[in-house]
């Protein structure tokens, strides 16, 4: 079997010894100044939740009598959504009602007493110890009073709280009750509903300790959800929130996003994959960043642009930066003035016009060698070359 193999491996060597054999062709690579969108952007994951949520509970003890809505039913501010069963609070009512009228009869009595003692005392015809009996009996009557009428307001509130009303325009996404169940009002408010604001949403993203420096009120978001992987939302940066939390020796800071949501697409408790846009420059005049550390060699292909002045006797100032220009077969040494980068590429603030060509390295490739000959398969692959099926 070995010797089956010795034809091929010797054709494998004599092809890589023929191929490090052939000159090297030397090829100037450049670029065309041309304008685009530069940015940069930090990426994150949040949970989406809505702005505004509210539990809707009761301040009352009783049956739940009649539910008007139930889960993802719409409702608008003000309308009622249940009801508790009324006879035990509108007896209280009645109850305080009569409170009040006895006290007021009472109060009104010891009022007439009053009026009467103290024209007596005035004339010396009475004690004063009977007068005193008789202030004493009318502002104790007037205290009775008072009390009587904020039980019957307590109890008239009370009755008109066995009516559940919306406080929100929203949808309902939860539903804690049934017809029949008693709720019981303590020192915490039974929960009935959970009402959500789905118009509009926010974003509670986990920015890494690393990239939370760059990340400002306002920034640019857009972020996508499994649930429409197909789509991208838009949004803003509007809190950056200081409380770190830390998991697994990962710190992490909340930033907030706000989130439209007309088409109601977005739901609680989604995850999302947010790219936040710390720099974001549309219509600029843009060069890759390797533009600017391009060093041009003198030789003697004729084929090659050949460098035409001195960059080393150029005076750069603040911001400015040498390029060097494709000039017919010349390269001549550009000052521009450049703006933000982002690291691959930069912007071009001044010195030359859009679409000049700009020198960016200098590559090379064996001469002569057809780009579809043939290869052994047992040969290098070229870096980015597909392999044929």
């Amino acid at each position: 079997m070995t010797k089956k193999f010795l034809p091929l491996f010797a054709a494998s060597s004599l092809f890589i010894m023929a191929a490090c054999n052939k000159e090297q062709a030397t090829t100037l690579d450049t670029v065309k100044a041309e304008r685009g969108e530069l940015t940069e952007t930090v990426t994150a994951t949040g949970t989406i939740e809505s702005v505004t949520q509210v539990d809707v509970g009761t301040q009352v003890t009783g049956i739940i009598d009649k539910l008007y809505a139930d889960f993802n039913s719409v409702v608008t501010k003000g309308q009622l959504i249940a009801e508790i069963e009324k006879t035990l609070l509108q007896s209280d009512l009645t109850s305080a009602e009569a409170n009040v009228e006895s006290a007021r009869l009472t109060y009104e009595y010891n009022l007439t007493n009053y009026q009467r003692d103290k024209a007596l005392h005035d004339k010396k015809l009475i004690s004063d110890y009977e007068f005193q009996t008789s202030t004493k009996d009318l502002e104790v009557s007037k205290t009775a009073y008072d009390k009587a009428k904020a039980d019957r307001v307590r109890a008239a509130k009370n009755l008109n709280y066995a009516e559940i009303y919306s406080p929100i325009d929203g949808i309902v996404i939860s539903r804690e009750v049934e017809v029949g169940q008693t709720v019981v009002s303590n020192m915490n408010v039974a929960n009935l509903y959970t009402i959500a604001d789905l118009d509009n949403m926010q974003v509670i993203g986990n920015v890494d300790e690393a990239d939370i420096g760059q990340v400002k009120v306002g920034q640019a978001v857009t972020f996508s959800v499994d649930a429409y992987s197909d789509e991208l939302f838009e949004g803003h940066v509007t809190q950056v929130r200081l409380n770190p939390t830390t998991e697994s020796n990962v710190v992490t800071y909340e930033v907030v996003v706000a989130a439209p949501n007309p088409e109601h697409k977005l739901i609680p408790g989604l995850t999302a994959n947010l790219t936040i846009y710390v720099m974001r420059e549309k219509d600029v005049l843009l060069l890759p960043t390797k533009a600017f550390t391009f060093e041009p060699t003198a030789n003697d292909d004729k084929k090659l642009p050949q460098p035409q002045g001195d960059a080393s006797n150029l005076t750069l100032e603040k911001n400015q930066k040498c390029i060097w220009v494709i000039n017919g077969d010349r390269l001549i040494p550009t000052v521009v003035t450049t703006g933000v980068t982002n690291g691959i590429k930069t912007e071009v603030i001044s010195g030359i016009a859009d679409g000049t060509e700009v020198a960016v390295d200098y590559s090379t490739a064996p001469s002569g060698a057809p780009s579809n000959a043939e290869q052994s398969p047992f040969a290098p692959q070229r870096p980015g070359r597909n392999n044929k099926k």
